[in-house]
């Protein structure tokens, strides 16, 4: 059985393929209401299956009359593998992180599926599993920057 949060994630993506338009508003108590659920479980699935590597923004405003803007963001692959390079990754980037980037460009058919199954092979941590845990993740990102420059 599908968890909530999966649940309300699919609802979200069905709105915004149904609407065809480059952003959504919704209102997170209504959507707490629909779901029987508390708005922080919205906030949640906003913050973990909407954010900037998944290709979105969110734009909130809190009080009675309050909405979240979901916007779909559509640029060139090169401009959303910058954005990646300069906003998500850090110096230290985990496996769960880094699946989420790279299925991110798949979906959106900046690298293919051969390419994608490459990097999560060299991402993981069966390959990296040797390496001190703390250290992994820094290399992590340091190979997922050097990989997505090759990109551009």
């Amino acid at each position: 059985m599908a968890k909530l949060s999966d649940i309300i994630e699919s609802y979200i993506n069905r709105i915004i393929e149904m609407e065809k338009s480059d952003s959504i508003e919704i209102q997170r108590n209504i959507l707490a209401q629909q779901f029987n659920c508390a708005p922080s479980q919205i906030n949640y699935v906003l913050a973990t299956r909407f954010s900037n590597d998944k290709g979105y923004i969110i734009e909130s405003r809190r009080g009675g009359g309050g909405y979240v803007r979901i916007f779909k963001i559509k640029t060139n692959p090169n401009r959303h593998i910058e954005k990646i390079l300069k906003d998500t990754i850090g110096d230290s980037l985990t496996k769960a992180q880094s699946e989420s980037i790279l299925k991110n460009l798949f979906n959106e058919k900046i690298i293919n599926e051969r390419e994608l199954n490459i990097m999560l092979r060299v991402l993981s941590d069966r390959t990296l599993g040797k390496i001190y845990h703390e250290d992994r993740n820094m290399i992590r990102a340091d190979l997922m920057k050097e990989m997505l420059l090759v990109l551009i």
